[in-house]
């Protein structure tokens, strides 16, 4: 979440001034960035203790937890936004954890690498699983335990009930609003829970 023009794309999808949750927010950078660009408050969540180092030497609020173990802790409607960016394909109860991110927040911001992009069709069609910039894991070595498409999560959103205000993809920084599936290394979507 480094790339500039990433957390650019995905920091206007946050309207100015919100709480914001950060699960799985890593170094801190884009809840640094909301805070400085958009005047956003909150609190990422992380587990790694180097990444929570990064985020409090960054001044970002963040609490140590296992998502795995879901958001109780949190009421209903508890922030403006809770972001998901680069964690649901780590996540053992993805569907769960959408779920509690549209009841925790009144819009959710999802972020994922799109299994679909053409580069990995071709690789998979070689009878090669793939190996790109975004997806850089060998098979046997890989964090993410799923695969998703841009296409899958339409529909999942739309079966647990959430409302998909914007979509589109991101490839190499840019936006990709035309055939995102085909086309985009990263699928991005603003939900809400329709409250």
């Amino acid at each position: 979440m480094s790339d500039k023009n990433v957390m650019t794309s995905i920091a206007r999808l946050v309207p100015p001034g919100s709480r914001v949750l950060d699960l799985g927010c890593g170094d801190g950078a884009l809840l640094a960035h909301l805070q400085a660009t958009r005047g956003c408050t909150g609190y990422g969540v992380e587990i790694d203790d180097t990444k929570l180092l990064a985020c409090v030497q960054r001044g970002v609020n963040v609490l140590q937890f296992n998502l795995d173990e879901g958001l109780a802790m949190f009421g209903d409607n508890s922030f403006d936004v809770v972001l998901q960016i680069d964690t649901l394909q780590h996540l053992r109860n993805a569907e769960v954890m959408l779920r509690e991110t549209a009841r925790v927040g009144r819009i959710g911001i999802v972020a994922f690498p799109n299994f679909a992009h053409w580069p990995n069709r071709l690789s998979v069609l070689s009878g090669r699983m793939p190996v790109t910039k975004r997806l850089p894991y060998q098979w046997y070595d890989t964090p993410n335990i799923r695969v998703g498409t841009h296409a899958d999560f339409e529909v999942l959103a739309r079966r647990n009930g959430l409302q998909i205000e914007d979509s589109f993809g991101l490839h190499e920084g840019q936006e990709v609003r035309v055939l995102p599936n085909l086309r985009a290394s990263t699928a991005v979507f603003r939900l809400s829970n329709g409250r």
